[in-house]
């Protein structure tokens, strides 16, 4: 079993704390996993991005260029990473920020999810980034949502343990908006 997901959006999206639970439910099955974060100068607004991978197998190198998985937070990134995908590959899509119309291929598998809009009825837009990642547990099947929710604890912060039963929420509210979801 072999999984690589790019993360991408714009600082402050939490695009760096989900691939950092991402990393930690991996760890926790007891997978390998290496974890590659990337951001702009910027603290807020600028481009952030991470690459997860993980393995029942040894994992040559955090590097990828074709990833399995894109989950493209906003427009640049959905512009900038769906050709990135090899044929078959996911893209799911925060609709709430990116256009569907600018999805280019007709051979990847693509969800539309409205994540912002999502989080925001439950309560926070910080929460988009937890729906994203139930969205990709249950479209991906390398993990399940109830995995990425026994991981909160070990990636939450003290100062922030009380949000966790928001962020659990979040993430089963964006893997049921995703078994309904399509291009």
């Amino acid at each position: 079993m072999y999984y690589d997901v790019f993360i991408s959006g714009f600082g402050g999206q939490g695009i760096l704390l989900a691939g950092q639970l991402l990393a930690e439910t991996a760890m926790e099955k007891g997978l390998e996993v290496t974890f590659f974060p990337s951001y702009g100068v910027e603290m807020r607004g600028g481009t952030a991005r991470c690459t997860v991978v993980f393995s029942d197998e040894e994992i040559g190198s955090p590097i990828v260029d074709n990833p399995m998985c894109v989950i493209a937070m906003n427009q640049p990134s959905l512009l900038r990473f769906q050709e990135s995908l090899p044929p078959e590959g996911l893209l799911i899509v925060n609709d709430s920020l990116a256009k569907m119309e600018d999805v280019k291929r007709n051979d990847l598998d693509v969800h539309g999810i409205s994540m912002s809009e999502l989080a925001i009825e439950l309560g926070n837009v910080r929460l988009t980034n937890m729906v994203a990642l139930g969205a990709y547990a249950e479209l991906s099947g390398a993990i399940t949502p109830g995995e990425i929710t026994s991981s909160l604890e070990s990636v939450i912060s003290a100062r922030n343990k009380s949000l966790i039963p928001l962020n659990e929420k979040a993430i089963m509210a964006g893997a049921e908006v995703a078994r309904n979801s399509s291009r």
